[in-house]
């Protein structure tokens, strides 16, 4: 160990005997008012209402007093009547009396909003409408579930005929449907305004998501001869090859359900194997009318799109030919597939470099998607090669300089150099005085110092909501010093014209990383550049599939890394421990990096979705980065790439003071062939 090091423990310990005595039993009392909280929402989740009461009085004046008192309330709430929903049944007048009474205390806070949510959601099962509909203007963020109860208080006061019709849009979502939306979707069942072909897009939309459960809940719609067995359904999910190839000879698809059960079959067993799916629907395509052949091969080329298959662009324009009557009108029909169809076919365009394919398909996007920063450079790129130069600049100048992966590159395409905005005026003793006496924000920090994180990120959330710059650059600076440097980078991320890039790229831990990714000839910018989107700093961050620590390890990764470079004093939990996990994680970028040609660009996609798979993802021939990154199958990982990279210039722009190229460190990636696959086959 470093002997300066051993100075800061030391140190402490000697301030600390002089540290008064009213100080020190500040400290006690605060470290027992925390724990105060932690037992009040422990008797929260318990059950425990007499608990809640007693502790709710002794934590008077602690920053979260608010969220035990709407515990209690909540529990209250959920309680009131001995728990009775019954519709009709009004709530005790005492408890309406102490929920109006919070809303004005804590008037605009986050608690307030939370608990009239609840609110609305017990008035809305008890049918307790004009209540609600006083209370529901009064909410900014309703959810479905109390969206639907607000549809149904208008379509049963009968005044208000567009109430079906906005239902009806939340018909064809892939949302599954609270139950304060079934009645609205029954009505409009019994009136005809969703019909039994209705159902079945529904259906067609919920069982491309992978929601079978939600899917065999909406079959029950459908009149009983259209009907599908659940078992079927599952059988078809489990084995669609099977099923296929159990089809008579002589199938005529002569019966809605007969066709739907085949199609699903095919859409499902496309996912695993798009040409065995196409080999199938040749045999049986003749027995479908246009509009389905049209949706068949839309799901086989989406497949393929997303597999990097060559026969891809081929079966699109099938989907086009087929979905429009006469053939002449196939660019028409296009505009039939998705959003997620249009963007793969894009996609696939741009591997094969087929610009005025990519031109073409971004034309018929939806004006909402093609607005956006993707889309918009995509197409600048497709109308330069294919010689609208001016049109192509009109483009770029659209996204240029919005610090994303596309605006960083327009930039480049304009001429221009990545450099940092102007560094905003210095924070005043008043503006960290004001965001210090923010009681949301000070709620907030208190939350997660006490590891509530998810109630602590919603509460600071909610509160930067409409600050100015130099407001969310105050919290910003709160934050920091409270080592919460991820909320730290959300709100700096957040100013509009007064910017600091050195908060919104905080380097913390410099003192490990920098010597650590020397060490392993790294660039210590592109290891801040995935750290800072692998847990934003947190340091006991931890996913949901396990993966831990500043660099986001998971237990084989860091067991397998630990056992490679001899560290014999590794055990599990000290994969979470600072210094460990970036000694662990660098290990890893190297010998990665190593694997994989040393491209940034697939040592990126290789640390989020495994090695194998960001070999796989090349193509045949040298791919531009950017479109190797475009192209990529997750939309976890394609996502990721992109933010590692533009990151990295932002980081390296700070660290080196000097104008940068995302273009240049995208580079071009190589074919799969120049990588050792068994190389990439070790590594885990």
């Amino acid at each position: 160990m470093n002997p300066r090091f051993l100075l800061i423990p030391l140190a402490a310990l000697f301030l600390s005997a002089l540290t008064l005595p009213a100080q020190a039993d500040g400290d006690a009392n605060a470290v027992r008012s925390d724990e105060k909280i932690l037992a009040a929402r422990d008797a929260f989740r318990k059950g425990d209402r007499a608990k809640l009461g007693k502790l709710l009085e002794t934590v008077r004046g602690h920053d979260l007093e608010p969220w035990v008192e709407y515990w209690q309330l909540r529990q209250t709430l959920e309680d009131d009547n001995g728990g009775h929903t019954k519709a009709e049944t009004p709530l005790s007048s005492q408890l309406t009396a102490r929920l109006e009474n919070y809303f004005k205390r804590y008037a605009g806070s986050y608690t307030t909003e939370k608990l009239r949510g609840d609110w609305l959601k017990v008035l809305g099962k008890r049918h307790l409408w004009e209540t609600f509909q006083r209370e529901y203007p009064q909410l900014v963020q309703p959810d479905q579930e109390i969206n639907c109860y607000s549809l149904q208080a208008r379509h049963l006061a009968q005044r208000d005929s567009t109430a079906l019709v906005e239902a009806r849009q939340i018909w064809f979502s892939t949302l599954d449907l609270p139950d304060s939306c079934v009645p609205l979707m029954e009505a409009m069942i019994v009136n005809g305004s969703i019909t039994a072909s209705d159902v079945w897009q529904r259906m067609r939309h919920l069982l491309e998501a992978k929601k079978l459960g939600v899917a065999k809940q909406t079959a029950e719609y459908l009149p009983l001869n259209q009907m599908p067995d659940a078992k079927t359904l599952s059988s078809i999910a489990d084995k669609p090859d099977r099923y296929l190839d159990k089809l008579p000879a002589d199938f005529k698809g002569d019966s809605r359900l007969n066709r739907e059960m085949a199609l699903y079959a095919v859409q499902r067993l496309a996912r695993s194997d798009p040409s065995a799916a196409a080999a199938h629907w040749q045999k049986i395509k003749d027995k479908f009318p246009a509009s389905d052949r049209g949706y068949a091969w839309g799901q086989l080329a989406l497949a393929a799109a997303q597999r990097h298959m060559p026969d891809t662009l081929a079966w699109y324009e099938e989907a086009a030919r087929q979905a429009s009557e006469p053939p002449e009108k196939s660019a028409a029909s296009e505009t039939t597939l998705s959003d997620e169809q249009l963007a793969w076919k894009t996609r696939a365009a741009l591997r094969a470099q087929d610009w005025a394919t990519v031109k073409r398909t971004i034309g018929l996007m939806p004006p909402r998607m093609a607005a956006q920063p993707d889309w918009t450079y995509w197409l600048a790129r497709a109308q330069a090669a294919l010689g609208h130069q001016d049109e192509a600049q009109a483009l770029y100048r659209r996204i240029y300089g919005q610090p994303n992966f596309y605006g960083t590159l327009a930039l480049e395409e304009l001429g221009l150099s990545v450099k940092l905005p102007a560094k905003a005026a210095s924070l005043t003793k008043e503006d960290i005085a004001t965001a210090n006496q923010n009681s949301g924000l000070r709620r907030a920090l208190a939350l997660i110092r006490l590891d509530l994180r998810i109630e602590g990120v919603r509460e600071w959330a909610w509160t930067l909501r409409g600050m100015e710059d130099r407001q969310l650059l105050a919290a910003a600076e709160m934050a920091r010093r409270a080592q919460v440097f991820d909320r730290a980078i959300n709100a700096a991320d957040k100013t509009q014209v007064e910017h600091d890039y050195s908060m919104r790229y905080l380097t913390p831990f410099r003192e490990y990383v920098v010597p650590r990714t020397k060490q392993m000839s790294l660039d210590s910018e592109w290891v801040y550049g995935l750290m800072r989107q692998e847990s934003r700093f947190v340091m006991n961050a931890k996913s949901s599939v396990g993966a831990q620590g500043l660099m986001q390890l998971m237990p084989k990764t860091a067991r397998w890394v630990a056992k490679k470079i001899g560290l014999k004093s590794y055990h599990p939990a000290k994969v979470a421990e600072m210094d460990t996990n970036i000694e662990l994680g660098t290990n890893y970028l190297r010998m990665v990096l190593a694997g994989l040609d040393n491209h940034p660009v697939l040592a990126s996609a290789a640390y989020n979705a495994g090695p194998g798979r960001a070999r796989r993802w090349c193509a045949e021939k040298p791919l531009e980065g950017a479109i190797y990154a475009e192209t990529i199958p997750f939309n976890e990982t394609r996502d990721y790439v992109k933010k590692v990279m533009n990151n990295t210039v932002y980081y390296a722009a700070l660290m080196e003071s000097k104008p940068q190229s995302l273009k240049s460190r995208l580079g071009v990636v190589g074919s799969r062939k120049v990588i050792d696959v068994s190389r990439v086959e070790d590594l885990p």
